[in-house]
Protein backbone atom coordinates (compact mmCIF):
# COMPACT_ATOMS: atom_id res chain seq x y z
CA UNK A 1 0.00 0.00 0.00
CA UNK A 2 1.28 3.44 -0.93
CA UNK A 3 0.62 5.89 1.94
CA UNK A 4 1.38 9.60 1.49
CA UNK A 5 4.12 10.83 3.78
CA UNK A 6 2.41 13.51 5.91
CA UNK A 7 5.68 15.40 6.27
CA UNK A 8 5.87 15.86 2.47
CA UNK A 9 2.27 16.95 1.87
CA UNK A 10 2.69 20.66 2.70
CA UNK A 11 5.82 20.85 0.54
CA UNK A 12 4.04 19.16 -2.40
CA UNK A 13 1.04 21.44 -2.04
CA UNK A 14 3.20 24.56 -1.94
CA UNK A 15 5.00 23.44 -5.11
CA UNK A 16 1.76 22.89 -6.97
CA UNK A 17 0.33 26.25 -5.81
CA UNK A 18 3.49 28.00 -6.93
CA UNK A 19 3.23 26.49 -10.42
CA UNK A 20 -0.40 27.56 -10.67
CA UNK A 21 0.47 31.08 -9.62
CA UNK A 22 3.25 31.30 -12.22
CA UNK A 23 0.89 30.16 -14.99
CA UNK A 24 -2.24 31.94 -13.80
CA UNK A 25 -2.59 34.02 -16.96
CA UNK A 26 -2.48 30.89 -19.04
CA UNK A 27 -5.35 29.29 -17.16
CA UNK A 28 -7.84 31.81 -18.56
CA UNK A 29 -6.58 31.65 -22.17
CA UNK A 30 -7.65 29.04 -24.72
CA UNK A 31 -4.92 26.47 -25.31
CA UNK A 32 -3.13 26.86 -28.62
CA UNK A 33 -3.30 23.58 -30.54
CA UNK A 34 -0.03 22.23 -31.76
CA UNK A 35 0.37 21.98 -35.55
CA UNK A 36 -0.18 18.49 -36.95
CA UNK A 37 2.93 16.44 -36.80
CA UNK A 38 4.60 15.73 -40.12
CA UNK A 39 5.16 12.24 -38.77
CA UNK A 40 1.47 11.51 -38.17
CA UNK A 41 0.77 8.49 -40.37
CA UNK A 42 -2.12 8.23 -42.79
CA UNK A 43 -4.94 5.83 -41.88
CA UNK A 44 -3.91 3.23 -44.44
CA UNK A 45 -0.18 3.86 -44.87
CA UNK A 46 2.96 3.78 -42.78
CA UNK A 47 3.91 7.37 -43.64
CA UNK A 48 2.60 10.89 -43.20
CA UNK A 49 1.06 13.28 -45.72
CA UNK A 50 3.34 14.11 -48.63
CA UNK A 51 3.24 17.52 -50.31
CA UNK A 52 4.44 16.29 -53.71
CA UNK A 53 2.61 13.39 -55.39
CA UNK A 54 3.15 11.76 -58.78
CA UNK A 55 2.07 13.90 -61.74
CA UNK A 56 2.23 12.70 -65.34
CA UNK A 57 1.12 14.64 -68.41
CA UNK A 58 -0.17 13.04 -71.62
CA UNK A 59 -0.44 14.86 -74.92
CA UNK A 60 -0.94 14.36 -78.59
CA UNK A 61 2.25 16.30 -79.37
CA UNK A 62 3.88 17.03 -76.02
CA UNK A 63 3.92 15.69 -72.48
CA UNK A 64 5.63 13.06 -70.38
CA UNK A 65 3.82 10.45 -72.50
CA UNK A 66 3.08 11.18 -76.16
CA UNK A 67 0.09 9.52 -77.79
CA UNK A 68 -3.42 10.02 -79.12
CA UNK A 69 -5.34 6.95 -77.95
CA UNK A 70 -6.42 5.03 -74.86
CA UNK A 71 -3.07 3.24 -74.61
CA UNK A 72 -1.17 6.44 -73.86
CA UNK A 73 -3.77 7.44 -71.26
CA UNK A 74 -3.75 4.00 -69.68
CA UNK A 75 0.03 3.93 -69.45
CA UNK A 76 -0.04 7.17 -67.47
CA UNK A 77 -2.86 6.00 -65.18
CA UNK A 78 -1.17 2.67 -64.49
CA UNK A 79 2.16 4.34 -63.75
CA UNK A 80 0.68 6.86 -61.33
CA UNK A 81 -1.47 4.16 -59.75
CA UNK A 82 1.59 1.98 -59.18
CA UNK A 83 3.08 4.79 -57.10
CA UNK A 84 0.05 4.93 -54.82
CA UNK A 85 -1.90 7.63 -56.64
CA UNK A 86 -1.51 11.13 -57.98
CA UNK A 87 -2.58 13.09 -61.06
CA UNK A 88 -2.74 12.31 -64.75
CA UNK A 89 -3.18 15.50 -66.74
CA UNK A 90 -4.39 15.15 -70.32
CA UNK A 91 -3.54 17.93 -72.72
CA UNK A 92 -5.66 19.33 -75.56
CA UNK A 93 -6.53 17.21 -78.57
CA UNK A 94 -8.64 14.22 -79.56
CA UNK A 95 -7.86 10.76 -78.22
CA UNK A 96 -9.30 7.71 -80.01
CA UNK A 97 -10.67 5.19 -77.51
CA UNK A 98 -10.62 1.48 -78.42
CA UNK A 99 -10.97 0.63 -74.73
CA UNK A 100 -11.83 2.46 -71.54
CA UNK A 101 -9.45 4.48 -69.50
CA UNK A 102 -9.44 2.10 -66.54
CA UNK A 103 -8.98 4.23 -63.43
CA UNK A 104 -6.82 3.27 -60.48
CA UNK A 105 -7.32 4.02 -56.80
CA UNK A 106 -6.40 7.54 -55.65
CA UNK A 107 -5.74 8.71 -59.20
CA UNK A 108 -7.06 12.03 -60.49
CA UNK A 109 -7.72 12.12 -64.24
CA UNK A 110 -8.06 15.70 -65.44
CA UNK A 111 -8.22 17.31 -68.86
CA UNK A 112 -8.57 20.77 -70.38
CA UNK A 113 -12.36 20.87 -70.64
CA UNK A 114 -13.70 21.27 -74.18
CA UNK A 115 -10.15 21.06 -75.54
CA UNK A 116 -9.64 17.48 -74.33
CA UNK A 117 -11.89 15.06 -76.25
CA UNK A 118 -11.96 11.31 -75.66
CA UNK A 119 -13.71 9.91 -78.74
CA UNK A 120 -15.21 6.41 -78.79
CA UNK A 121 -13.97 4.44 -81.79
CA UNK A 122 -16.31 2.83 -84.29
CA UNK A 123 -17.55 -0.48 -82.92
CA UNK A 124 -17.22 -3.90 -84.47
CA UNK A 125 -20.30 -6.09 -83.97
CA UNK A 126 -20.83 -9.79 -84.55
CA UNK A 127 -23.16 -12.60 -83.51
CA UNK A 128 -21.51 -15.36 -81.50
CA UNK A 129 -20.66 -18.47 -83.49
CA UNK A 130 -21.06 -20.78 -80.50
CA UNK A 131 -22.73 -20.32 -77.12
CA UNK A 132 -20.88 -18.37 -74.46
CA UNK A 133 -21.27 -20.13 -71.11
CA UNK A 134 -21.45 -18.56 -67.67
CA UNK A 135 -17.94 -18.28 -66.24
CA UNK A 136 -16.21 -18.85 -69.57
CA UNK A 137 -13.37 -16.48 -70.42
CA UNK A 138 -13.51 -16.94 -74.17
CA UNK A 139 -15.92 -16.03 -76.98
CA UNK A 140 -16.12 -17.18 -80.57
CA UNK A 141 -17.64 -14.72 -83.04
CA UNK A 142 -18.99 -15.26 -86.52
CA UNK A 143 -17.36 -12.15 -88.02
CA UNK A 144 -14.02 -11.38 -86.35
CA UNK A 145 -13.19 -8.34 -88.50
CA UNK A 146 -12.67 -5.27 -86.31
CA UNK A 147 -12.08 -7.21 -83.08
CA UNK A 148 -8.49 -6.84 -81.86
CA UNK A 149 -6.41 -7.71 -78.83
CA UNK A 150 -6.62 -4.85 -76.34
CA UNK A 151 -10.09 -3.70 -77.36
CA UNK A 152 -12.89 -3.31 -74.88
CA UNK A 153 -15.77 -5.69 -75.59
CA UNK A 154 -19.32 -6.34 -74.39
CA UNK A 155 -21.14 -9.67 -74.68
CA UNK A 156 -24.87 -10.27 -74.16
CA UNK A 157 -28.02 -11.92 -75.48
CA UNK A 158 -31.70 -11.03 -75.22
CA UNK A 159 -31.84 -12.43 -71.67
CA UNK A 160 -28.61 -10.81 -70.49
CA UNK A 161 -29.65 -7.24 -69.79
CA UNK A 162 -28.65 -5.06 -66.87
CA UNK A 163 -25.91 -6.58 -64.75
CA UNK A 164 -26.08 -9.89 -66.62
CA UNK A 165 -24.18 -8.47 -69.58
CA UNK A 166 -20.38 -8.63 -69.55
CA UNK A 167 -17.93 -5.84 -70.31
CA UNK A 168 -14.29 -6.92 -70.49
CA UNK A 169 -11.10 -6.58 -72.54
CA UNK A 170 -9.87 -8.81 -75.33
CA UNK A 171 -6.61 -10.38 -74.15
CA UNK A 172 -5.79 -12.83 -76.96
CA UNK A 173 -6.89 -14.26 -80.30
CA UNK A 174 -6.92 -17.59 -82.08
CA UNK A 175 -8.75 -17.28 -85.39
CA UNK A 176 -12.27 -16.11 -84.59
CA UNK A 177 -11.98 -17.01 -80.90
CA UNK A 178 -10.94 -14.39 -78.35
CA UNK A 179 -9.94 -14.64 -74.71
CA UNK A 180 -11.40 -11.98 -72.41
CA UNK A 181 -10.23 -10.49 -69.14
CA UNK A 182 -13.33 -11.40 -67.11
CA UNK A 183 -15.61 -14.43 -66.98
CA UNK A 184 -19.04 -14.14 -68.59
CA UNK A 185 -21.70 -13.01 -66.10
CA UNK A 186 -24.35 -15.23 -67.68
CA UNK A 187 -24.97 -17.70 -70.45
CA UNK A 188 -25.06 -15.97 -73.86
CA UNK A 189 -26.85 -18.34 -76.18
CA UNK A 190 -26.72 -18.26 -79.95
CA UNK A 191 -30.40 -19.18 -80.03
CA UNK A 192 -31.16 -16.07 -77.96
CA UNK A 193 -29.34 -13.69 -80.26
CA UNK A 194 -25.97 -13.68 -78.47
CA UNK A 195 -23.55 -11.12 -79.81
CA UNK A 196 -20.36 -9.27 -79.03
CA UNK A 197 -19.38 -5.70 -79.82
CA UNK A 198 -16.42 -3.49 -79.07
CA UNK A 199 -18.45 -1.16 -76.88
CA UNK A 200 -17.43 -0.10 -73.37
CA UNK A 201 -17.43 2.91 -71.04
CA UNK A 202 -15.04 5.59 -72.26
CA UNK A 203 -13.87 6.22 -68.67
CA UNK A 204 -14.47 3.51 -66.08
CA UNK A 205 -13.58 2.52 -62.55
CA UNK A 206 -14.26 -0.69 -60.63
CA UNK A 207 -13.75 -1.41 -56.93
CA UNK A 208 -11.73 1.76 -56.26
CA UNK A 209 -11.51 4.45 -53.60
CA UNK A 210 -10.71 8.13 -53.98
CA UNK A 211 -10.95 8.57 -57.73
CA UNK A 212 -11.45 11.99 -59.30
CA UNK A 213 -12.44 12.73 -62.89
CA UNK A 214 -12.44 16.34 -64.05
CA UNK A 215 -12.54 18.64 -67.07
CA UNK A 216 -13.01 15.98 -69.75
CA UNK A 217 -15.18 15.86 -72.86
CA UNK A 218 -16.44 12.42 -73.85
CA UNK A 219 -17.63 12.04 -77.46
CA UNK A 220 -19.59 8.82 -77.62
CA UNK A 221 -19.84 8.59 -81.42
CA UNK A 222 -23.39 7.25 -81.09
CA UNK A 223 -23.92 6.70 -84.80
CA UNK A 224 -21.06 4.19 -85.10
CA UNK A 225 -21.75 2.20 -81.94
CA UNK A 226 -24.45 -0.16 -80.69
CA UNK A 227 -26.23 0.37 -77.39
CA UNK A 228 -24.65 -0.57 -74.05
CA UNK A 229 -26.86 -0.98 -70.98
CA UNK A 230 -26.30 1.65 -68.28
CA UNK A 231 -25.85 -0.96 -65.54
CA UNK A 232 -22.61 -1.97 -67.22
CA UNK A 233 -21.61 1.13 -69.09
CA UNK A 234 -21.92 4.81 -69.89
CA UNK A 235 -19.76 7.59 -71.17
CA UNK A 236 -18.40 7.64 -67.60
CA UNK A 237 -19.12 4.53 -65.53
CA UNK A 238 -18.23 3.65 -61.94
CA UNK A 239 -18.91 0.42 -60.08
CA UNK A 240 -18.22 0.18 -56.35
CA UNK A 241 -16.16 3.36 -56.23
CA UNK A 242 -17.08 5.02 -52.92
CA UNK A 243 -16.29 8.69 -52.51
CA UNK A 244 -15.65 9.35 -56.20
CA UNK A 245 -15.79 12.90 -57.58
CA UNK A 246 -16.82 13.73 -61.16
CA UNK A 247 -16.73 17.42 -61.97
CA UNK A 248 -16.92 19.68 -65.02
CA UNK A 249 -17.17 16.80 -67.49
CA UNK A 250 -19.26 16.69 -70.64
CA UNK A 251 -20.60 13.42 -72.06
CA UNK A 252 -22.38 13.65 -75.38
CA UNK A 253 -23.68 11.29 -78.09
CA UNK A 254 -22.95 8.07 -76.21
CA UNK A 255 -25.11 5.10 -77.24
CA UNK A 256 -26.26 4.47 -73.69
CA UNK A 257 -26.19 6.53 -70.49
CA UNK A 258 -24.13 9.66 -70.09
CA UNK A 259 -22.88 9.22 -66.51
CA UNK A 260 -23.73 6.07 -64.56
CA UNK A 261 -22.49 4.97 -61.15
CA UNK A 262 -23.63 1.73 -59.56
CA UNK A 263 -23.23 0.38 -56.02
CA UNK A 264 -21.08 3.40 -55.22
CA UNK A 265 -21.72 5.37 -52.04
CA UNK A 266 -20.95 9.05 -51.44
CA UNK A 267 -20.34 9.94 -55.08
CA UNK A 268 -20.40 13.63 -56.04
CA UNK A 269 -21.20 14.77 -59.58
CA UNK A 270 -21.00 18.51 -60.06
CA UNK A 271 -21.07 20.96 -62.99
CA UNK A 272 -21.32 18.16 -65.55
CA UNK A 273 -23.21 18.06 -68.85
CA UNK A 274 -24.89 14.96 -70.27
CA UNK A 275 -26.48 15.64 -73.63
CA UNK A 276 -27.65 13.83 -76.71
CA UNK A 277 -27.01 10.38 -75.24
CA UNK A 278 -29.23 7.47 -76.26
CA UNK A 279 -30.54 6.61 -72.79
CA UNK A 280 -30.27 8.29 -69.38
CA UNK A 281 -28.48 11.52 -68.60
CA UNK A 282 -27.45 10.78 -64.98
CA UNK A 283 -27.97 7.30 -63.53
CA UNK A 284 -27.16 6.79 -59.84
CA UNK A 285 -28.22 3.27 -59.02
CA UNK A 286 -28.07 -0.16 -57.46
CA UNK A 287 -27.83 0.90 -53.86
CA UNK A 288 -25.72 4.02 -54.31
CA UNK A 289 -26.30 5.88 -51.06
CA UNK A 290 -25.83 9.57 -50.26
CA UNK A 291 -25.09 10.72 -53.82
CA UNK A 292 -24.79 14.42 -54.59
CA UNK A 293 -25.65 15.63 -58.10
CA UNK A 294 -25.38 19.40 -58.20
CA UNK A 295 -25.36 22.15 -60.86
CA UNK A 296 -25.48 19.67 -63.75
CA UNK A 297 -27.27 19.75 -67.12
CA UNK A 298 -29.05 16.79 -68.72
CA UNK A 299 -30.36 17.81 -72.11
CA UNK A 300 -31.84 15.97 -75.12
CA UNK A 301 -31.09 12.47 -73.85
CA UNK A 302 -33.23 9.65 -75.21
CA UNK A 303 -34.81 8.68 -71.90
CA UNK A 304 -34.73 10.43 -68.50
CA UNK A 305 -32.59 13.35 -67.49
CA UNK A 306 -32.05 12.02 -63.96
CA UNK A 307 -32.94 8.41 -63.16
CA UNK A 308 -32.75 7.28 -59.55
CA UNK A 309 -32.42 3.55 -59.96
CA UNK A 310 -32.72 0.96 -57.18
CA UNK A 311 -32.12 1.84 -53.51
CA UNK A 312 -30.82 5.36 -54.00
CA UNK A 313 -31.20 6.87 -50.52
CA UNK A 314 -30.36 10.07 -48.66
CA UNK A 315 -29.22 11.80 -51.82
CA UNK A 316 -29.09 15.49 -52.66
CA UNK A 317 -30.03 16.62 -56.16
CA UNK A 318 -29.97 20.38 -56.47
CA UNK A 319 -29.41 23.18 -58.92
CA UNK A 320 -29.63 20.90 -61.95
CA UNK A 321 -31.36 21.51 -65.28
CA UNK A 322 -33.20 18.54 -66.82
CA UNK A 323 -34.35 19.75 -70.22
CA UNK A 324 -35.75 18.29 -73.40
CA UNK A 325 -35.17 14.64 -72.51
CA UNK A 326 -37.19 11.96 -74.28
CA UNK A 327 -39.12 10.62 -71.30
CA UNK A 328 -39.13 12.07 -67.77
CA UNK A 329 -37.13 14.92 -66.36
CA UNK A 330 -36.63 13.05 -63.08
CA UNK A 331 -37.63 9.42 -62.38
CA UNK A 332 -37.80 7.87 -58.91
CA UNK A 333 -38.73 4.32 -58.01
CA UNK A 334 -37.55 1.08 -56.45
CA UNK A 335 -36.62 1.76 -52.79
CA UNK A 336 -35.40 5.27 -53.69
CA UNK A 337 -36.17 6.90 -50.34
CA UNK A 338 -35.27 9.91 -48.18
CA UNK A 339 -33.85 12.05 -50.97
CA UNK A 340 -33.95 15.84 -51.28
CA UNK A 341 -34.61 17.17 -54.79
CA UNK A 342 -34.28 20.94 -54.56
CA UNK A 343 -33.89 23.98 -56.74
CA UNK A 344 -33.84 22.18 -60.09
CA UNK A 345 -35.28 23.22 -63.46
CA UNK A 346 -37.34 20.48 -65.11
CA UNK A 347 -38.20 21.80 -68.56
CA UNK A 348 -39.76 20.53 -71.77
CA UNK A 349 -39.29 16.81 -71.26
CA UNK A 350 -41.23 14.21 -73.24
CA UNK A 351 -43.58 13.02 -70.51
CA UNK A 352 -44.09 13.94 -66.84
CA UNK A 353 -41.66 16.35 -65.27
CA UNK A 354 -41.09 14.35 -62.06
CA UNK A 355 -42.30 10.74 -62.09
CA UNK A 356 -42.61 8.28 -59.20
CA UNK A 357 -42.63 4.78 -60.68
CA UNK A 358 -45.30 2.13 -60.05
CA UNK A 359 -43.95 0.15 -57.08
CA UNK A 360 -45.47 -1.91 -54.27
CA UNK A 361 -45.48 -0.50 -50.74
CA UNK A 362 -42.28 -2.25 -49.74
CA UNK A 363 -40.47 -1.17 -52.88
CA UNK A 364 -41.72 2.37 -53.45
CA UNK A 365 -39.89 5.70 -53.22
CA UNK A 366 -41.08 6.95 -49.83
CA UNK A 367 -40.14 10.07 -47.84
CA UNK A 368 -38.71 12.07 -50.72
CA UNK A 369 -38.86 15.86 -50.68
CA UNK A 370 -39.43 17.87 -53.87
CA UNK A 371 -38.73 21.51 -53.00
CA UNK A 372 -38.31 24.85 -54.77
CA UNK A 373 -38.13 23.40 -58.28
CA UNK A 374 -39.32 24.94 -61.53
CA UNK A 375 -41.32 22.29 -63.42
CA UNK A 376 -42.37 23.79 -66.72
CA UNK A 377 -43.65 22.89 -70.20
CA UNK A 378 -43.23 19.14 -69.98
CA UNK A 379 -45.29 16.63 -71.99
CA UNK A 380 -43.73 17.05 -75.43
CA UNK A 381 -44.86 13.51 -76.40
CA UNK A 382 -48.19 13.31 -74.58
CA UNK A 383 -50.31 15.26 -72.13
CA UNK A 384 -48.62 14.94 -68.79
CA UNK A 385 -48.34 16.16 -65.23
CA UNK A 386 -45.72 18.33 -63.64
CA UNK A 387 -45.44 15.69 -60.90
CA UNK A 388 -47.00 12.23 -61.14
CA UNK A 389 -46.96 9.70 -58.31
CA UNK A 390 -47.78 6.04 -58.91
CA UNK A 391 -47.74 2.88 -56.81
CA UNK A 392 -48.03 2.53 -53.04
CA UNK A 393 -45.79 5.55 -52.51
CA UNK A 394 -46.25 7.64 -49.36
CA UNK A 395 -44.88 10.35 -47.09
CA UNK A 396 -43.81 12.67 -49.87
CA UNK A 397 -43.40 16.42 -49.45
CA UNK A 398 -43.93 18.85 -52.35
CA UNK A 399 -43.04 22.33 -51.16
CA UNK A 400 -42.40 25.69 -52.82
CA UNK A 401 -42.41 24.38 -56.39
CA UNK A 402 -43.49 26.36 -59.43
CA UNK A 403 -45.43 24.07 -61.77
CA UNK A 404 -46.69 25.66 -64.98
CA UNK A 405 -47.09 25.53 -68.74
CA UNK A 406 -46.33 28.84 -70.41
CA UNK A 407 -47.50 27.73 -73.84
CA UNK A 408 -50.92 28.74 -75.11
CA UNK A 409 -53.97 26.88 -76.39
CA UNK A 410 -53.48 23.37 -77.73
CA UNK A 411 -49.72 23.76 -77.36
CA UNK A 412 -50.13 23.29 -73.61
CA UNK A 413 -49.20 19.70 -72.81
CA UNK A 414 -48.42 19.82 -69.08
CA UNK A 415 -52.12 20.00 -68.26
CA UNK A 416 -52.02 18.62 -64.70
CA UNK A 417 -50.03 20.14 -61.87
CA UNK A 418 -49.83 17.15 -59.50
CA UNK A 419 -51.36 13.74 -60.28
CA UNK A 420 -51.75 11.12 -57.54
CA UNK A 421 -52.74 7.62 -58.62
CA UNK A 422 -55.17 5.46 -56.71
CA UNK A 423 -52.76 3.59 -54.38
CA UNK A 424 -50.69 6.59 -53.32
CA UNK A 425 -50.50 7.30 -49.59
CA UNK A 426 -49.83 10.47 -47.61
CA UNK A 427 -48.54 13.45 -49.57
CA UNK A 428 -47.91 16.91 -48.11
CA UNK A 429 -48.16 19.93 -50.39
CA UNK A 430 -47.18 23.40 -49.22
CA UNK A 431 -46.73 26.79 -50.88
CA UNK A 432 -46.58 25.45 -54.43
CA UNK A 433 -47.49 27.78 -57.30
CA UNK A 434 -49.40 25.73 -59.84
CA UNK A 435 -50.78 27.05 -63.13
CA UNK A 436 -52.50 24.17 -64.93
CA UNK A 437 -55.91 23.19 -66.26
CA UNK A 438 -56.07 20.70 -63.38
CA UNK A 439 -54.12 21.79 -60.33
CA UNK A 440 -54.42 18.51 -58.43
CA UNK A 441 -55.72 15.28 -59.92
CA UNK A 442 -56.24 13.07 -56.86
CA UNK A 443 -57.22 9.56 -57.79
CA UNK A 444 -56.64 8.11 -54.35
CA UNK A 445 -59.32 5.94 -52.87
CA UNK A 446 -60.33 6.42 -49.23
CA UNK A 447 -58.45 4.07 -46.93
Amino acid sequence: MNIMNPTRFPRDLIAVMSLLALSGAGLAAEPVPAPPSAHRQLPKAMHGTMNDRPHVSVGVHEGDIIGADNRALQAAVDYVGSLGGGTVEIGPGEFLMRDSVHLRAQVTLVGQGAKTVLRKAKAAVSPLEIDGDYGEEQITVRRPEGFAVGDGVAIWDKNAGGFHGTVARITGRNGNSFSISLPLNSDCMVGDGAQAATVFPVVSGYHLEDVHIGNLTIEGNKGENVHLDGCRGGGIFLYRCPGALIERCTVRHYNGDGISFQQSNDVTVTECVSEGNASLGFHPGSGSQRPVVRDCLARANGEDGLFLCWRVKNGLFEGNTLEGNGRYGISIGHKDTDNLIRGNKVLGNGEDGVFFRNESEGMAGHRNRIEDNLIENNGAKERSAGIRVRGDTHDLVFKGNTIRDTRTGDAQRQTVGIRLDERVGAVTTEANQIDAATVLQDGRKPR
